[in-house]
């Protein structure tokens, strides 16, 4: 990189600095998100509200679905690898 080029590019440095951060935010956030285990919590959980009758049957199912989908990507993405 040249002189001209530093110079140029160091009002940006503050801004790659914070996208470097919202990408390592966003990558462990995911992580949790399609942690299996996190996801058997969440099942567990719905379970419960299920039994407590804090959930209808139709919520649980909906809640459930949208689970086994995260639990489903997960492992696709454990399997493939991650693509970003």
């Amino acid at each position: 990189m040249g002189l001209l080029t530093g110079l140029l590019g160091l009002p940006l440095a503050p801004l790659r600095g914070t996208v470097a951060v919202a990408e390592q935010v966003l990558a462990a956030a995911e992580e949790q998100y399609y942690d299996p285990a996190t996801i058997r919590r969440e099942l567990e959980e719905v379970a419960r509200l299920r039994d407590e009758g804090e959930l209808t049957e139709d919520e649980a199912v909906a809640r459930e679905d949208e689970l086994v989908d995260r639990l489903v990507e997960a492992r696709r993405r454990g399997a493939g690898g991650r693509h970003g």
